[in-house]
Parts: C-alpha cells; structure tokens; sequence
C-alpha cells in the first residue's frame, strides 16, 4: 500500500478520547451501497482484512468507500427535451424554465433505479507519533470528503493543512532563481510556472534543465513556481505545487527492494509491510518538507482562524509576486 498522492493535516487537539472508540464510530458510518433512488453513497470500508480501522506502526489506516451513479448529462437532456416538445405541442405553449426544470428533475428520478454504479476508496491513516492525517488523495475535495465522513462519525475532528511559515509558491521560485535545492532534496527537472497577473499564462517544462537561462529568464519576467518536482533522501520522487499538494509520488527502487524483501506470506502482510515502510518515510519527508519551506507555522494550532487570515496575506503577497 504506498500512496501516489498525499494531503497532510496537523491534528490541533489531542484525540485521544475519540481513538478508544474510533472502529465503534466508524462502523456506524460503515459502507451502503446506493439505494435505488440515491444518486451517492459514502461510507467506512475495511482497509484491509475485516476491521474498520487496522493499527500499524503507531497509526491508524482507514478507508472511505464511495458509490456514484453513472447518467450521462447528454442522456438526462436529450430525454427532456423530448418530454418538452411533446407538452408544448399538445397544449400548444412554452415551458418555463421552472417548469422544464421539473421535468429534468423527475426525469432524473426515474434514470435512478436502472443507473450504473462506479465505486472509489479513499485511504487514509491518522499518525499518532507525529500528529497527522495523511489522506491519500490528489486534490482537497476529495480528502475533505473523507475528513467530513470522520467529522460525522466522531462529532469532531479538529484538523487543518499543513501550513508552513514560507509562501510554497515564493519558496520554490527562489530556489530556481538561486538554483539552490533545499537540504535533503534534488531537483528532478519538470516544473510548471504561471504569470500570477496574467491568468491562464503557464508554461509546463517536462524533462528539461529548470536551471538554465530560459527558465531563468522567465523568472526574472514575473513568472513563478507553481509546481516542482524533486526527489527526497534515497525515498521517493514527487510534485509538490503551491499548495503543498504531494502528487505523482514514486517511491525509489530502494524502497521497492526493501518491501520485497520481508517475503510477505500474504495480501494482508504485504499490505502492512509496504504501509509500515510508507509512513516510516513519510514521518520523515513531512518533517523535511516543512523545514525546506521555512518551518511549520503552529500559531494557527490554538487559533485556527488565525490560519484563514494569513492565507489573506499569502494572497496578497503572490500577487505582489505578479508586479
């Protein structure tokens, strides 16, 4: 089980109490499936064998089941329009748009019961040495589904995003500019940059030296690091872009080797090899990452809403950034 994608969370109270009874909890909330007239459906799924919640190496790893109808959008409207031209024709008027919205909404009703299904999981661990939730998940919509799950089933899980002291997207752009790589990490030459002043002004550079004179160049017009990808240690490869989303993650052949080597006897082992030899790298990575952007911002630890206010600033200044 290694991640290809990670969002990381500070955990701001102890959640001890919630902890002695988190499988209770969360089996309230366990998987069903979509009934006929539902169009989603979200619940806990074991991650592994037959428990909800499956402890190792000092965390906790969860999975979210979600469940969606499929019904094509082109489908629904052809539909529609057909049950529409039929009633103006016979009562010889226009609908209103209240009223075709209407038809659209029992049309939908009715695809309901005979829709495909199309299921997803959502894994995730809460890291009980390092105060983490660590969701495996390329965008924040997704991960706040699954955060929104634990906040339903516990009545409370007090988390926020990593934030670190530094603007990611002001940290990486020095770095190119000082063509100097934070301790512990290598350039691995892709990145995106994007004009703050001009929207949908981005360049992709894939397989090319970000430290050459064209990028350079670039940077010194206004541009701006948006997306970086590097490697860490001897662990793993990555992207990590302005709002310290992990994606892409690739973990080295060393690391491969070394799950391989413990010769797992079954799914379950191999699972819990490969997650044990995950997090232990991850406990580290995050550690380093954080550092590499300044440190960890804690004020917002006891005064979350301190966080929204710098996240004001952080916007002014990548505009400032754009001048």
């Amino acid at each position: 089980m290694f991640f290809k994608n990670a969002i990381a969370y500070r955990l701001t109270k102890d959640l001890g109490v919630y902890f002695d009874e988190l499988t209770e909890r969360l089996e309230a909330l366990s998987f069903e499936p979509c009934g006929s007239q539902d169009i989603s459906s979200a619940g806990f799924v074991p991650p592994v064998g037959d428990e909800i919640t499956h402890s190792i190496n000092g965390c906790i790893v969860i999975c979210l089941k979600t469940q969606e109808k499929i019904i094509p959008t082109s489908a629904v409207n052809e539909i529609v329009l057909e049950k529409v031209e039929v009633i103006e024709e016979s009562e010889s008027r226009k609908l209103s748009r209240k009223e075709r919205q209407e038809i659209k909404d029992d049309t939908l009703m009715e695809m309901l019961p005979k829709a495909f299904t199309s299921s997803r999981h959502q894994y995730a661990y809460i890291d009980l040495a390092s105060d983490l939730l660590v969701v495996n998940a390329a965008s924040f919509r997704r991960a706040e589904q699954l955060i929104d799950c634990l906040r339903e089933s516990l009545g409370s899980f007090p988390v926020i995003p990593l934030s670190p002291k530094s603007i990611p997207l002001q940290s990486m752009t020095n770095w190119l500019l000082s063509q100097q790589n934070p301790a512990g990490f290598e350039f691995l030459g892709s990145c995106n940059l994007s004009n703050m002043a001009e929207q949908g002004n981005t360049v992709s550079c894939k397989e090319h030296d970000i430290l050459s004179e064209e990028v350079n160049s670039m940077l010194q017009s206004g541009m701006a690091v948006t997306q970086l990808k590097l490697s860490y240690s001897d662990s793993l490869e990555f992207n990590v872009n302005e709002k310290l989303q992990i994606k892409q993650i690739k973990f080295t052949d060393i690391i491969q080797e070394r799950a391989a080597d413990e010769n797992a006897e079954s799914a379950i082992e191999q699972f819990e090899v490969e997650f044990s030899i995950m997090s232990l790298e991850f406990r580290k990575f995050f550690e380093a990452l954080l550092l590499a952007f300044g440190g960890e911002n804690t004020d917002y630890i006891d005064n979350p809403d301190k966080l929204l206010r710098e996240k004001v600033v952080k916007s002014e200044v990548q505009e400032e950034l754009s001048l």
